[in-house]
């Protein structure tokens, strides 16, 4: 199965092209441009490098939250274009589940973290067995001092864009963890695409983001109308 992925729900934005387990190619920006600017020429000149086109693809997926606000809506939005116009399937993923995959060299807990703000992290703890990451909770957003009672004693991996955030409060708790090395910190569409493998695909009007929590706007607004 041919797979186009793409990933923009935080500073770095990434498409891959898979041949199921297989990456084929991928593009990586952390450039701080918006993600408006940059995603669709990336996948145009991706499909174009690799004489591939939207026709010849099986399916495509995307990372659909949690993360920024903006970043998700743009990934999504971006991949219902393409879906609408081409007719193909295409399928949302966790973030923090495509980021799992980084882990999966280094085994053991793997802890995908995300700055959430607040002295929050949006996060979710996976297990590596048999070579891929299994799930041991719900994605959500979480204090740091609460998760760091659920990994003491884990030695967890920590990858995602709020890994060294995680990795210097738990060295002040005095609680032992894994740092995921640079090139494997930021959220990337080869994961999204691996963990799109096992997902069932839908239609365009199926794709919704998943936030987690209200935009910092919409708590303002629930204040005001106390």
């Amino acid at each position: 199965m041919l797979i186009l992925a793409l990933e923009s729900s935080a500073k770095a934005a990434s498409v891959a092209l898979t041949e199921d387990e297989s990456l084929i190619a991928q593009y990586s920006q952390c450039s701080g441009l918006t993600h408006s600017r940059t995603l669709l020429p990336m996948v145009d000149d991706m499909l174009k490098n690799t004489e591939k086109t939207i026709a010849g693809v099986d399916l495509i997926a995307v990372a659909h939250g949690p993360g920024s606000f903006t970043g998700i809506r743009i990934g999504v939005s971006t991949v219902k274009g393409l879906a609408w116009a081409s007719g193909k399937k295409c399928v949302g993923v966790s973030t923090l589940e495509a980021m799992a995959w980084h882990g999966v060299s280094a085994g053991g807990v793997v802890c995908p973290v995300m700055d959430a703000r607040r002295s929050q992290v949006y996060n979710a703890l996976f297990e590596i067995k048999d070579g891929k990451p299994h799930r041991l909770c719900a994605d959500r957003a979480i204090a740091l001092d609460e998760l760091a009672k659920e990994i003491d004693g884990k030695n967890a991996f920590l990858v995602g864009d709020g890994a060294r955030l995680t990795y210097e409060h738990m060295r002040k708790l005095g609680i032992a963890c894994r740092m995921a090395p640079e090139n494997l910190v930021y959220q990337s569409a080869w994961g999204v695409a691996m963990a799109a493998l096992d997902k069932t695909a839908g239609t365009a009007d199926d794709l919704l983001p998943v936030y987690l929590r209200l935009s910092q706007a919409e708590r303002e607004r629930q204040e005001r109308m106390k």
